[in-house]
Order: structure tokens, then sequence, then C-alpha cells
């Protein structure tokens, strides 16, 4: 079992061709500027990778949900997203 995320070849939005490893069973935080791509490669690259290939191994069509644009992704897992949306805005709730 890979003791690490691979991700080679990351261009999605304004990710310019990222490769990098990410250790598993390790508290992990994505840091920089403004429009660096952290939210890109959190979600739009890794969320999604995970949300596709567990898709395809329920047999489930995963036409709904595109391959990011990357080389290869190596070591994921199943993972859950939890969104940040303002739902009710009630200053009681």
């Amino acid at each position: 079992m890979n003791s690490a995320i691979e991700i080679r070849g990351a261009r999605e939005n304004n990710l310019k061709d990222i490769t990098l490893r990410i250790p598993k069973h390790k508290l992990v935080v994505l840091t920089g500027p403004s429009g660096s791509g952290k939210s890109t490669l959190a979600m739009d690259t890794l969320q999604r990778e995970c949300q596709r290939q567990y898709m395809e191994s329920m047999g489930m069509t995963s036409e709904a949900v595109a391959k990011p644009k990357v080389d290869a992704i190596v070591g994921l897992s199943p993972s859950i997203s939890v969104g940040q949306h303002v739902t009710n805005r009630n200053p009681r709730s």
C-alpha cells in the first residue's frame, strides 16, 4: 500500500504541470498566496478524482464527474468533501 499520494502533471485551472507527493495518515496543510492553486489542487484535482474512481469501482457511470487534467494520480483512497456554504442568514442560527 502506498504511504503517499503522488500527483504528476496537474494542469487544472491555474496549476501549471505540478508534481508532488502528499504523505498519507498525516495532517497536511496547503498554504500559499491567493490564486496559487490551493483550492484547485484540493477540490478540483484530488477530490474530483477520488469521487470519479469511487463511482467507477461501484460500477456506476462517472460521466457526471470529469477526469481532472493530470498525467497521473497514484495512491488515492475514497474521500468525503465538506462544503462551506451559508444556507441560512438568520443571526440566531
